[in-house]
């Protein structure tokens, strides 16, 4: 875009996580020469999120080492961070916004990156109960840490056995914790993947001592001195000085539902991430946005594409053509695993295990919907990763019988069919 379309012009993001901090740097790489202001509700300074349930939780690092970028960072890019702010209100007609302060604010592009918040369950008692926490910000870590180091017991429960949970399961066992995780359904992290993935992390967890109970639906908590006895629905009790509850999000809908915007399962978004409304775009966890590898919508929860997202935004606001069209990637770590995913493997038929010899915990699950693979599941192994990512893309037809054959020598050109 040239100097004078946009000098005058003012981008407003609405949220200072991944996607809001990425999207006002990557304008200004794109060539936006107008204001931009960045606002969020959170008094700190942006900052990494993946590492709050691992890294940091284990530390006793400041959230200051974990940012995104420093206050000098934004200054130098004359990016206006308003931070301890929360916007109430957007007025299509006005092009503006109404801020806690009582103040107003112009724009001529709005974006929204407003995320997601943990869900809180109907449980009885939670509300009374002690030392019970989610794990979203670095300020609900922070408070995790005080009531871990204050505890005598160290028991601690998780309700959730999801990624979140099980890393929390982790850092918590690595630095001396008693916890259980307590799951709902008749396996952990069913939702996302595949009974193998499962049966693997139930395996993993059970090794370092952290017990992982499933089928226990958590029907209420009651407080009792500086303690909490869980109960679930078939009976069982366990005491625990910490609760950790981590059961999902609720994406952050509400600026976008009062204004008017296209919903379904999130703020739509076209390829462009161009909302309803040809003036306001959104990025990141609170969007429902077209896939065009998998040819359908989807709303994923994932800095990756909170980054692919932002380019994508940034581009386009700055006057110029851009498409999304990623494979969406993800990771977690847990004790000595790293596990990075790739691709969604929603409607798969097949799974395949590839174990490398030699190694310990070293092995790759493969989706495959009759032949074509839909996505790759890989534990301490870039390699699958990587080439689960050149053969999602590509289409290109695997035998399956070389891919679990541990003796083929693993390489894209031995694998194809």
């Amino acid at each position: 875009m040239s100097k004078n379309l946009n000098t005058n012009k003012t981008c407003v993001i609405i949220g200072a996580s991944h996607a809001g901090v990425n999207l006002a740097f990557y304008l200004r790489n794109e060539g936006w020469e107008g204001k931009i202001i960045l606002i969020d509700s959170d008094p700190t300074l942006p900052y990494h999120r993946p590492p709050l349930s691992k890294a940091y939780l284990t530390s006793n690092d400041s959230i200051e080492k974990n940012l995104l970028k420093s206050a000098e960072n934004y200054k130098v890019e004359n990016i206006d961070l308003q931070l301890n702010v929360r916007v109430l209100s957007i007025d299509r007609a006005k092009q503006s916004i109404t801020l806690n302060n009582g103040s107003t604010q112009n724009y001529d592009k709005l974006v929204l990156a407003t995320g997601a918040r943990p869900i809180i369950p109907p449980i009885q008692g939670i509300k009374n109960a002690n030392n019970l926490f989610t794990l979203r910000t670095a300020k609900d870590v922070n408070n995790i840490r005080t009531a871990f180091n204050t505890s005598k017991t160290k028991r601690v429960v998780i309700i959730g056995g999801g990624y979140i949970g099980l890393e929390t399961a982790a850092s918590l066992k690595k630095l001396g914790g008693q916890v259980v995780v307590l799951e709902r359904e008749d396996r952990i992290l069913k939702r996302v993947t595949a009974p193998e993935m499962s049966t693997f992390f139930m395996e993993l967890h059970n090794k370092n001592n952290v017990s992982i109970l499933t089928n226990k639906n958590v029907v209420s908590i009651e407080p009792n001195a500086q303690s909490n006895t869980i109960v679930c629905a078939d009976g069982s009790k366990f005491d625990a000085d910490i609760i950790i509850v981590g059961v999902g999000i609720h994406v952050n809908l509400e600026l976008a539902l009062e204004a008017g915007l296209s919903i379904e399962n999130g703020i739509k978004v076209n390829y462009t991430t161009q909302t309803s409304d040809e003036n306001i775009y959104a990025i990141g966890d609170c969007t429902f946005h077209y896939n065009p590898h998998y040819k359908r919508n989807i709303r994923l929860e994932s800095v990756q594409n909170a980054l692919d997202q932002a380019k994508i935004a940034a581009t386009c606001i700055s006057g110029k053509e851009a498409v999304y069209n990623s494979i969406p990637w993800f990771w977690s770590d847990q004790y000595n695993v790293k596990l990075q995913m790739v691709g969604l493997s929603t409607g798969y038929n097949q799974v395949l295990t590839r174990t490398e010899t030699g190694a310990e915990n070293k092995l790759s699950f493969w989706y495959f919907k009759d032949d074509e693979l839909l996505a790759v599941d890989a534990v301490n192994n870039a390699k699958a990763y990587v080439y689960g990512t050149k053969f999602i893309k590509s289409g290109e037809k695997i035998d399956k019988n070389k891919l679990v054959d541990s003796s083929v020598i693993f390489k894209p050109v031995n694998l194809l069919a």
